[in-house]
């Protein structure tokens, strides 16, 4: 199963890097290993493979999700604060934490596979619960990191139907975020000269 969250790792200068991360997980929810899959140009690998050590977070922020997923740096960035095991940081507004030490990494792949062993865990705040526009927001999020290799016009056309869950159950933090992914996108369109209202074209 894979668990939709975000890690937290530390750079060669300490500070944290904070990046959406969707490990898979055992089904019956017990976090005690799990498996990464970064790619070999992420900073999460760089950061995996030089300390070996970090946090993974379930969250209900899904601002947060949208900025990281896009790579923009959020502002004010999250608040933090250290880990209890390992040389990490925590964010203080997550659902759960996982505190985890790497066991195993094979990059081989441009795909990595890293193993990972849960060492510390904590809970900080009940999950928000169940919410259309949470969700669709995620999935915008994970379609917006597609880009590169999907059809910019089917994306187009598949925020629109989550863009009518976010406006009809949504609270300002999940209009924000998905403001944020579909000027995004928007701007992935123009760039391949694509018409981003996606307007019939003349005849």
């Amino acid at each position: 199963m894979i668990l939709e969250g975000i890690v937290t790792t530390l750079n060669a200068s300490d500070s944290v890097n904070v990046a959406p991360m969707g490990p898979e997980v055992p089904d019956m929810g017990v976090l005690e290993r799990f498996v990464l899959r970064p790619y070999r140009s992420s900073t999460t690998y760089a950061n995996l493979k030089a300390r070996g050590e970090g946090v993974l977070h379930v969250t209900d922020d899904v601002l947060l999700l949208a900025q990281t997923a896009i790579g923009v740096t959020p502002n004010p960035f999250p608040t933090v604060r250290p880990a209890s095991v390992v040389e990490g940081a925590i964010l203080s507004d997550a659902c759960r934490f996982y505190e985890f030490r790497v066991i195993e990494l094979d990059d081989r792949e441009d795909r990595t596979l890293i193993v990972a062993e849960t060492v510390a865990e904590g809970r900080q705040r009940d999950f928000f619960g169940f919410n259309r526009a949470k969700h669709a927001v995620l999935e915008a999020a994970i379609l917006a990191t597609r880009t590169a290799w999907l059809p910019v016009r089917d994306l187009l056309l598949e925020f629109r139907k989550l863009e009518i869950l976010v406006h009809k159950t949504g609270g300002a933090s999940e209009h924000a975020a998905f403001t944020l992914l579909q000027n995004y996108l928007r701007e992935a369109a123009k760039s391949q000269g694509l018409d981003p209202d996606l307007r019939p074209s003349p005849p």
